[in-house]
């Protein structure tokens, strides 16, 4: 039914009014008293629960930061069937993100490219919202994911961090430290270690005991994807999320008229699958078994959430697949996942 939606109404819409359309009903759920009856119908039938961070996932698939940038649907993504929302990305200082237009569909890649720029209302009114909604009986594992305000230099990242982390800690059950969207300036920048080693230090100990992770880019070489592995643990972070969209456009099948109309911006969606994986799989090796490793990237298929757990993710999350395949592709993927676990016993 979504897809005969999808291709009738939502591919010819703007994307970002699309999104917009759909996130009002999703916000909708909890309000209109669905939630309980909407999370029967959409979460694992079997136990597909992770202990993670010291906190249990109900399953290993959640939804990315992006989708929820300002914490307003939390319980209604819950309620759809992801069992961790992760809200942002977060500034200290409220922006309104790059102009529009800034979204785009690639359809014949299941892809999407954003440039939005972190169009946020700030990290203390995220707070904020993430604290109601930790209220409720039932409600999904809440990551709070932070960036670089637009208007701050690079040069004093440190203290812009510290502020949105010293309003996120102490209401998110997770935090992520984002070095790696392309749609801010100078923001990759602080990929290199000599300029994330201080960032992270600093995070964490705003942080406290909340558990911290960073964010990847999937554009990294290999050696320095390894670099940042062997930094993470030696600060005694709990983990990393690889990868974040990619400024690559090699490969795709959509009309290079169409691609290059869209023009700058992270490209999300199933062309990232194949670099998403190889990071995954060379972090693992390399890190310590513990350590929580979230695999986002052109996840679509409950074999994809498979593939990346015996990859040795530990979580997987996905975004832009939901424009695809629409309200109900959390269930589908949990539910498909119950079928894997029935086949292998």
């Amino acid at each position: 039914m979504y897809r005969i939606l999808f291709s009738l109404v939502f591919r010819h819409m703007d994307p970002e009014r699309a999104h917009h359309l759909a996130f009002a009903v999703i916000r909708m759920l909890p309000a209109l008293g669905l939630r309980r009856l909407a999370s029967r119908i959409t979460m694992p039938r079997t136990d597909q629960s992770v202990r993670a961070l010291g906190l249990t996932f109900p399953t290993p698939f959640g939804v990315a930061a992006g989708f929820d940038k300002n914490a307003t649907a939390i319980l209604g993504l819950g309620a759809l069937g992801f069992g961790h929302v992760e809200v942002g990305t977060v500034t200290a200082i409220p922006q309104p993100g790059n102009p529009r237009p800034r979204l785009f569909r690639l359809i014949p890649d299941r892809a999407i490219i954003n440039r939005m720029g972190f169009n946020n209302d700030g990290a203390q009114a995220a707070a904020a919202l993430v604290a109601k909604a930790r209220t409720a009986r039932r409600r999904p594992v809440i990551g709070i994911n932070i960036g670089k305000s637009r208007v701050v230099d690079v040069a004093d990242a440190v203290a812009d961090y510290r502020t949105s982390a010293r309003a996120a800690a102490p209401v998110a059950d997770y935090l992520v430290v984002n070095v790696s969207s392309p749609n801010t300036p100078g923001l990759r920048d602080l990929q290199a270690l000599d300029s994330l080693r201080p960032l992270l230090a600093a995070v964490k100990e705003e942080a406290g005991t909340t558990p911290l992770l960073v964010k990847i880019a999937p554009d990294l070489a290999d050696d320095d994807i390894l670099a940042i592995a062997e930094l993470v643990g030696g600060l005694g972070l709990d983990g990393i999320i690889a990868t974040n969209t990619t400024i690559s456009r090699d490969g795709l099948a959509t009309d290079a008229a169409t691609v290059q109309a869209a023009g700058a911006g992270g490209l999300s969606g199933r062309p990232l699958a194949q670099r998403s994986i190889e990071v995954l799989r060379l972090l693992r090796a390399a890190v310590a078994p513990e350590l929580c490793i979230i695999s986002v990237g052109g996840v679509e298929t409950a074999d994809d959430v498979r593939e990346r757990l015996d990859a040795g993710a530990t979580l997987v999350q996905g975004y832009s697949a939901f424009i695809y395949l629409g309200p109900l592709w959390a269930r589908s993927i949990n539910r498909g996942l119950d079928r894997l676990s029935a086949a292998t016993r």
